[in-house]
């Protein structure tokens, strides 16, 4: 079967028709969604609305049925051994935060040591660097060159016999560099470290298998892979899982109660506490549905293309420096970039105000941004979704910016 044209993916998106002049180079923080996947989480609200788990009429039942299969779909799409090594979550954040709670309720004492990459969103750092307070571990941080690579040399360096957790994003969100998350593994786990991955910007744009990778644990975001917002998930390998204790109480995750205590549900309901996000999960799995009908290869493909030509037109632009490789190999559609003289926001503002949506700050990478000496930046991030012509219209508009702002240059 032939790939879809350009033309018939922009038609699955209702966000481009209804807002024909805008270029939205913004998906590393939140792609669009097809209307396949707007379509199935409103089928549901609309006519299929009802808690799974808690009743034996139809609607009910099917509503399980549903929620379980999306769980299955996402166990293929990331190599998981099993369904019950998926946790459904709201969000790559909550996904982190439930780790560092019940990692730290159950394995972390004082004096015990969590090395963070530094170039980490602060959804992967922020919770570790609180277990280290709540606890009495120590923080440290594992750094990278300025291109954005870890080398095996560096981890090796810096892990020590009192590494318990390695916190690292399978790709920043900053350089857009791939990490070799499977090298790293093999390395942390000779030390008997557990390795927490982010993989909200890898999953979304490549195949991961986890259990190829090694990776004890996983978290990644249905926003950044064409669902809504509001669903994200947690895998971890079933053994740490049922070690762990729950992160919320209440309903569903127990299997009986008494006034005396509770005996906990098993996996993977022991974390889904409370009534679940139903539609959100059932439109993830529509989403994993709708990859892989396009296919990573394809999509693969389109956005490598894509961000050869974004960066070979910002080389062009004078002034431009952009953050980490130079090689549009090591970007994966996210192109991080000062301009000499001006503020990121300020550009991020002019780009508005001509149709180009961008994001500017510090990208919830505060740390690194204070480690490679740069207050804040502008970052592009594409999907096979998006054009060259879109592209262009970015590229024109920043090459005019600093003239804008009263440069002769």
């Amino acid at each position: 079967m032939s790939s879809p044209s350009l033309l018939d993916i922009r038609n699955d998106f209702p966000f481009f028709a209804a807002n024909p002049g805008l270029a939205y180079l913004d998906s590393s923080a939140t792609s669009q969604s097809p209307a396949c996947v707007i379509e199935r989480m409103n089928r549901f609200d609309l006519l299929e609305k009802a808690s799974p788990f808690r009743g034996l009429y139809t609607r009910s039942v099917q509503a399980t049925d549903d929620y379980e299969h999306a769980r299955d779909l996402v166990r293929d799409f990331i190599g998981a051994s099993s369904s019950r090594e998926i946790i459904f979550t709201r969000n790559a954040t909550e996904s982190l935060n439930l780790l560092a709670y019940t990692l730290g309720d159950s394995m972390i004492k004082p004096g015990d040591e969590i090395l963070v990459s530094i170039s980490e969103h602060h959804s992967n750092m922020i919770p570790w660097q609180q277990l280290a307070r709540r606890t009495g571990a120590v923080i440290r941080y594992l750094h990278c060159t300025k291109e954005g690579e870890y080398t095996p040399d560096a981890l090796s360096a810096a892990l020590t016999d009192r590494t318990r957790i390695l916190a690292i994003a399978q790709m920043s969100n900053v350089f857009g560099r791939i990490n070799d998350l499977k090298t790293l593994c093999r390395i942390a786990h000779a030390n008997h470290t557990i390795v927490v991955a982010d993989g909200c910007q890898s999953v979304p744009h490549m195949p991961v298998n986890v259990a190829d990778l090694g990776v004890d644990f996983l978290a990644f975001s249905g926003h950044k892979m064409l669902a809504p917002t509001g669903i994200g998930v947690l895998y971890g390998r079933e053994a740490l899982l049922d070690k762990l204790p729950p992160f919320l109480f209440g309903g569903e995750m127990i299997d009986s109660v008494t006034t005396e205590g509770a005996v906990w549900a098993p996996l993977p309901q022991k974390f889904e506490a409370g009534t679940v996000n139903t539609a959100g999960a059932i439109a993830l799995g529509a989403a994993i549905e709708y990859y892989n009908r396009i296919g990573f290869p394809a999509m693969m493909q389109r956005e490598a293309a894509l961000t050869d030509h974004l960066l070979a037109g910002m080389q062009q632009v004078p002034h431009v420096r952009i953050i980490g490789s130079p090689h549009a190999a090591h970007h994966h559609g996210i192109v991080t970039f000062t301009l000499d003289g001006v503020h990121p926001h300020d550009i991020s503002s002019i780009m508005s105000d001509n149709g180009v949506a961008i994001r500017a700050g510090h990208h919830c990478a505060q740390p690194l941004h204070a480690y490679l000496g740069i207050n804040a930046t502008s970052r592009a991030s594409l999907m096979f979704y998006n054009t060259e012509s879109e592209i262009d219209t970015f590229i024109d508009i920043l090459s005019q910016i600093r003239g804008a702002m009263g440069y002769a240059d």
